[in-house]
Order: structure tokens, then sequence, then C-alpha cells
């Protein structure tokens, strides 16, 4: 992988050895290397044949960090971060364009994650009929009707296609 190589603010090196990625990044080296075998992250090597980081790498790193948090799979967040540069530090027209490509996706996420929070100790619709406010809100059962799952926790997807299963009742 090649590497902008300019030199960085007075007395900030430029490339970092993977314990200084690590112990700034909070991730374990072998995490690192883990990245680096995926393709996420790239480092070259020493003459001594150490690996180096360009100091940009920690900015993908914490973004592989708080995307794995979310829930967002490898495949994605790889899919995502090999359409940003890898010859120089990512700008922000490049972090820009990937946000806006995630929006609709994590707009979905938080919407059911505040569903989650705000409905979980309610009937949620999913047939156990075990909380007293079931036989009120899913009478006998009735949300069965309308597909498999919680019914009432559900968030619609906000990108047709994402969660077919989710879109339409089953068939029975």
């Amino acid at each position: 992988m090649l590497v902008d190589k300019s030199p960085g603010p007075v007395g900030v090196p430029s490339m970092l050895t993977v314990g200084e990625v690590a112990r700034r990044s909070g991730v374990a080296v072998s995490a690192l290397h883990f990245y680096e075998a995926k393709g996420l992250i790239g480092s070259e090597r020493s003459v001594g044949n150490q690996r180096r980081y360009p100091r940009a790498v920690l900015r993908r790193v914490s973004f592989i960090r708080v995307a794995q948090r979310v829930g967002i799979s490898l495949s994605d967040i790889a899919a995502a971060l090999a359409g940003l540069p890898v010859t120089a530090a990512p700008g922000r027209e490049d972090w820009a364009h990937l946000s806006a490509a995630w929006r609709a996706d994590l707009d979905g996420r938080i919407a059911q994650l505040k569903k989650l929070r705000d409905t979980l100790d309610d009937c949620i619709g999913c047939g156990c009929l075990s909380i007293d406010r079931c036989r009120l809100r899913n009478p006998g059962d009735k949300l069965a009707a309308e597909g498999t799952g919680p019914r009432r926790l559900l968030v619609k997807p906000l990108v047709a296609g994402a969660h077919p299963a989710r879109e339409k009742p089953a068939k029975r």
C-alpha cells in the first residue's frame, strides 16, 4: 500500500509503529493485524521488516471500531473503505460521501434501537402472550396474520429490499 509520507505537524511522526497505533486507537495489536489481513488498513515495512502505519490509519481504525460497535459487519465496512483513497489520507469530502451512503441504513438502525428501548417492556407482538398488555394489544395473537417475529417491535426498513421478509406479511 502506497501512503502519503508528507511530514505532519512539527514533532508529530507521519508513520507509526503497530504499538503506537494500538495505544492511540485502543485496539489490540492482534486486531490491527487482523484488520490488515482483511484489507481494511495497510502498512509498509521498515528496513528491519517492522510494520509502519500512516497516521491517517487512526481514523480508519476509529471508523472500524465505531461501525462494528453499532453492528455493521466487517464486509460492509470493507466495502465502504474500498471507496476511499488508499494512497493518501481520505479528506472531508471522502468521509462525507461515505456518510451519505450509510445515512439511510444508520437512520433505520437508530429508529429500530429507539423502538426497542421504548417498547420492550410492552407487548411486542411476538405471540408469547406472557405480558399482561399482550391480551389488550395482541388478543389471541392476531398479529401472527401479519407475519413472523415481533410485529409491534420491527421498524420497516427505509431502504427497499433491505429486509424483504419484514415488508410483507408471511404467506400461510
